[in-house]
């Protein structure tokens, strides 16, 4: 199968561009001679995207987001494997920040495990292992990760799941809690979230949910596939590792906070 040419993943990204500027328009099949037909091709659109988003006034890619890591997301959106999004500098938020409601389309919420990478980490041959990357991760967080349905027919699985990638995978945006820098007494793996809208709790899930068992095996998962890219994770950079419950949708003025054990809460409010 022949990769999208560099022209056809341009005309790609431009019309997903649409479900992002102002007002954004629901995204539907994107035309047959630019449709992503393999992850590669997907990523090639995404890296096209992220320049277009750039230029709009986005802000610089700060971070990546992982997808499809655990059980829950996986059967929710029918996929058996992780991906990775981007994350947008001015789509990144303090906790109790409030966010507009209006600016998405059918906007959702996740509750996460994050990172933030304090020593860069440099594609290299030998595939890394979870010890391997311990000593990169400068801080741990509780995070909401914001994402936005901007599909024609997302239900019914339209567009499918190459084009979700290449769109970064429902990114939207990501609240941060306060960063735990002492993190490694903490089991990740056995971590409970929980999150709630309006006080009423909607889902809970455990750290050892995400890939293999635990978190960081997200990480791991990330960093060999920019390793086989060619590409250096630099220092600085935020990684969202999965949700542990599934995405709830929202309306405007619900308050969202989750809670990590041993890493504390994130709030957002739809204003």
């Amino acid at each position: 199968m022949d990769s999208l040419s560099p022209a056809a993943c341009r005309r790609a990204a431009e019309q997903l561009l649409l479900g992002r500027v102002q007002p954004p328009q629901p995204i539907s099949h994107l035309p047959t001679d630019c449709r992503p037909q393999s992850v590669p091709d997907a990523m090639a659109i995404q890296d096209q995207l992220h320049d277009l988003l750039t230029e709009s006034g986005r802000g610089k890619v700060v971070g990546t987001k992982i997808g499809c890591t655990t059980p829950v997301m996986q059967s929710y959106l029918g996929m058996t494997h992780p991906c990775a999004g981007g994350i947008f500098e001015s789509t990144v938020f303090d906790q109790d920040s409030q966010v507009p409601h209006g600016q998405f389309l059918h906007v959702g919420v996740e509750c996460e495990i994050a990172v933030r990478i304090g020593r860069e980490i440099p594609p290299r041959e030998r595939p890394y292992q979870r010890s391997d990357l311990v000593e990169h991760v400068e801080a741990v967080f509780a995070a909401i990760e914001i994402v936005d349905d901007r599909y024609v027919d997302f239900a019914n699985r339209e567009p499918d799941w190459k084009t979700w990638v290449a769109d970064d995978f429902f990114g939207a945006g990501l609240v941060l809690g306060t960063p735990v820098t002492d993190w490694q007494p903490l089991d990740l793996a056995a971590t409970q979230g929980e999150m709630r809208i309006n006080g009423t709790k909607v889902g809970q899930g455990l750290g050892r949910d995400i890939i293999d068992g635990h978190p960081l095996e997200a990480l791991v998962w990330l960093a060999n596939a920019e390793s086989s890219r060619g590409r250096t994770i630099p220092a600085g950079w935020l990684v969202t590792l999965g949700s542990v419950v599934q995405t709830q949708w929202v309306n405007r003025g619900d308050l969202v906070t989750v809670n990590l054990d041993g890493l504390g809460p994130a709030s957002v409010r739809f204003s």
